[in-house]
């Protein structure tokens, strides 16, 4: 997924300025999506550019003014060509599952300690998002268009936070035993 598409359901959503637009992914697409503020700028001007958005400038007091963006027409098709085209099934790369294959071959304990660094980020993670679910969807049954696209899209998060901490759980319980057993000594070794 290219940044522009994250931008541009964002857009869909609700037109904005870059600065909205940077504190809103901030708080959602952000979970998934990773930018930086000036990327945002950048990718903006470019789609702009690309003709994919129309840019409003509205007067600011004191201020410069500021650019409120919206998808248009050839946004809206860019964005349909990229929903209905193959989505990536590659697994994600997982720095943490190539450390602990390579357990053996060093520190068990520093390990353990990065591990259990990972399981809080991510019950962290997960508290976020069920605080969202409970605010923001009580009654998901009844949801319908985009809040259930949303609704669905958090449940996701929801899901691979939960799997991830119980695979953190497992690898903390499993190494736990051998990071506190004595060293074996080879015959080599005095």
């Amino acid at each position: 997924m290219a940044l522009e598409h994250a931008l541009l359901v964002s857009l869909t959503e609700r037109a904005g300025s870059g600065y909205e637009l940077a504190r809103r992914f901030d708080k959602s697409i952000g979970y998934f999506w990773s930018a930086t503020h000036q990327q945002i700028y950048r990718v903006l001007k470019r789609m702009e550019e690309s003709g994919w958005l129309d840019c409003e400038r509205v007067a600011q007091e004191g201020k410069p003014d500021k650019k409120v963006y919206s998808v248009n027409e050839a946004g809206r098709a860019e964005l349909a060509r990229w929903i209905a085209a193959p989505t990536d099934t590659d697994m994600p790369r997982n720095e943490l599952g190539v450390k602990i294959r390579a357990a053996a071959h060093g520190d068990i304990g520093a390990l353990l300690t990065e591990v259990a660094r990972h399981r809080d980020q991510h019950a962290q993670r997960l508290e976020v998002f069920q605080l969202i679910e409970k605010r923001d969807f009580p009654v998901p049954d009844q949801l319908s268009g985009t809040p259930l696209h949303q609704y669905l899209v958090l449940r996701a998060g929801i899901r691979v936070e939960s799997g991830f901490i119980e695979w953190c759980d497992e690898v903390l319980q499993a190494l736990r035993p051998r990071a506190s057993a004595p060293r074996a000594v080879s015959d080599g070794e005095s």
